[in-house]
């Protein structure tokens, strides 16, 4: 029997409770709804938690609803059916394929909104997951964008760029420097960093400094909030092209110094090994080409892997 509860159960998920129902299947239900078979079986894993009952028996050529499944479909069928006729359903059918892309903030807000109109076009609608972490493919995204060395075990992933690193700052402080850009002259300044400060300490040491973050420097959890310290004037910070082009090219920031050093780590694509879904793999290239790659490596990351 389905528990009383003052609150409402997760929105998000009756309509795919729905849709499994009707199929019969949580692999079409995620085919027809755009989505990985992992977001789907989340989803109505979900909602059975806040339900405490179990509404599927899983099997081994798909799902039946259990009794009290049966009994919780129609009355989802009847609410959904309310709320289509109302006008005011919160999750509105899409014609666009939806594709889950996990990425740090930083990547979002510096590099990848820009970019999304000519990333989604007229057929795909990028589902972002924000997070620091090293994404796990499992848990429903079909891509990742993350920062490190790679490679990594267990996924397929592609450098998106090389970063030339140097030295930048707000007009106003820069005219701070105007005497000297020196390393000794930039240490008189805040030193901006995110929560690796492994770029600094490369770019001051060919002039003897080992650098060690001091009181006036101010650390962030993510590049974009050392950009928007830096646009403030709350001091010096490293350019990383291409997430950094944006704020130099208008202004808000200038270099300080012409030397550059390769920037230790890289953002790379990653995939699972398994086959992606057809608007995962032209998402994948479309973000290939904005980086700067030629179609060879878009073949080389989108080519077909081991079937799941």
């Amino acid at each position: 029997m389905v528990h009383s509860s003052p609150s409402l159960p997760p929105l998000d998920t009756l309509e795919t409770f729905a849709r499994a129902a009707r199929l019969g299947s949580f692999s079409a239900a995620a085919e027809e709804s755009g989505v990985t078979h992992g977001a789907v079986s989340r989803q109505v894993s979900r909602l059975e938690r806040w339900m405490g009952i179990r509404l599927f028996e899983r099997k081994a050529r798909g799902v039946s609803l259990t009794p009290e499944g049966m009994r919780f479909f129609a009355r989802t069928e009847e609410a959904l059916a309310l709320l289509g006729n109302s006008g005011e359903r919160w999750s509105p059918r899409r014609a666009k394929a939806v594709v889950r892309l996990s990425v740090t903030p930083s990547v979002a807000s510096l590099w990848l909104f820009p970019r999304l109109a000519r990333l989604e076009g007229s057929d795909i609608h990028l589902e972002l997951v924000l997070e620091h972490r090293l994404a796990d493919l499992g848990e429903g995204s079909d891509l990742a964008i993350r920062c490190g060395k790679g490679p990594w075990a267990g996924v397929r992933g592609v450098q998106l760029w090389q970063e030339k690193a140097f030295p930048i700052a707000s007009p106003a402080l820069a005219e701070r420097l105007r005497h000297g850009n020196d390393a000794q002259a930039l240490l008189e300044l805040p030193i901006l960093h995110d929560s690796n400060i492994e770029g600094w300490r490369r770019w001051l040491a060919p002039e003897g400094v080992d650098y060690v973050p001091r009181g006036q420097d101010r650390r962030f959890e993510d590049y974009n909030l050392v950009i928007d310290a830096c646009c403030q004037g709350l001091g010096i910070a490293l350019a990383r092209p291409p997430l950094s082009t944006a704020a130099v090219a208008d202004g808000r920031l200038v270099p300080v110094s012409d030397r550059t050093i390769d920037y230790h780590v890289a953002f790379h694509l990653i995939r699972s090994d398994e086959a992606l879904r057809g608007p995962a793999a032209e998402l994948a290239g479309r973000l290939l080409r904005e980086a700067g790659h030629g179609e060879a490596d878009v073949a080389a990351f989108t080519a077909p892997g081991r079937k799941g």
